[in-house]
């Protein structure tokens, strides 16, 4: 069990991104600064989150058309988790996937070779795809009840964005178990491995770690469950009300990255 610890003492930090640091393609208020003020201090920190459309890179750059400078080392994704989890799972190294450029490059450098045909899968593995077809779900279905492993990078039902929420990769994995009856394994948040992976990646005391989520159900349930220390924030998805209502709650709550700056650093100036 983590022993209590004040907002000051904290050395590192997770964040969470949609509903975290941004909102669509808008960066929300104070999460440039704060991140900015934390770079310059040698303070540690990590971008992870269920989103697997896209690789790294690409996500730093999309960060960086925000003002806020990222690594792509930075920044773990549910279909890296995913990739390095089914690649030690399974045997065989031919994936179907429904999903977008994010987990398709991940599961090629995890050594898979990508097929559309059913017959010649080994594994299934779904995420967030909006380009999805009843053809690609078609053969989805036809390779999970041959028996082939099925495993999904989250199953977040939504997202935030800028016009409210939307379908998220748990809307198009139901799809399949509906169809299959088959629940798949899933890597992502509130997996405490997702957090356990980041954990490794961060060069700080575990134990004066703290995840910043906007979410009970991925970011702050899991964080707990991998034994980090939780900072919850108001910009995205669960309601005060949620937060303060939930066994146990977050240690702190923020209404966004703003606040959260402001009582960090008048801590630690």
């Amino acid at each position: 069990m983590l022993e209590p610890v004040s907002l000051r003492d904290l050395r590192g930090f997770i964040f969470d991104m949609d509903g975290v640091i941004y909102r669509g393609d808008t960066a929300l208020p104070g999460a440039a600064e704060f991140l900015d003020r934390l770079q310059r201090l040698d303070v540690p920190f990590l971008f992870l989150t269920n989103n697997a459309t896209m690789p790294p890179a690409k996500v730093a750059a999309r960060l960086s058309r925000m003002g806020i400078t990222a690594d792509p080392v930075q920044i773990i994704t549910s279909a890296e988790v995913a990739a390095a989890g089914i690649a030690q799972a399974v045997d065989g190294r031919r994936a179907l996937v429904v999903g977008e450029e994010g987990l398709r490059l991940a599961m090629t450098d995890a050594g898979f070779a990508l097929v559309e045909d059913h017959r010649q899968a080994d594994v299934v593995v779904a995420a967030l795809d909006r380009e999805l077809t009843y053809a690609r779900l078609r053969e989805a279905t036809l390779a999970i009840f041959r028996g082939v492993g099925f495993f999904a990078t989250n199953l977040d039902r939504n997202l935030p964005t800028e016009d409210g929420l939307a379908p998220g990769a748990g809307a198009i994995v139901a799809a399949l178990e509906t169809a299959t009856g088959v629940k798949p394994v899933a890597f992502g948040k509130p997996e405490p491995g997702m957090f356990h992976y980041a954990l490794r990646r961060l060069n700080a005391p575990a134990d004066l770690v703290a995840a910043i989520g906007d979410r009970i159900d991925t970011d702050i349930i899991g964080a707990q469950a991998a034994g980090v220390h939780t900072i919850a924030v108001l910009t995205g998805v669960s309601t005060v009300g949620e937060m303060l209502a939930m066994r146990p709650r977050p240690e702190w709550v923020f209404p966004g990255l703003r606040e959260l700056d402001a009582a960090y650093f008048s801590r630690q100036c």
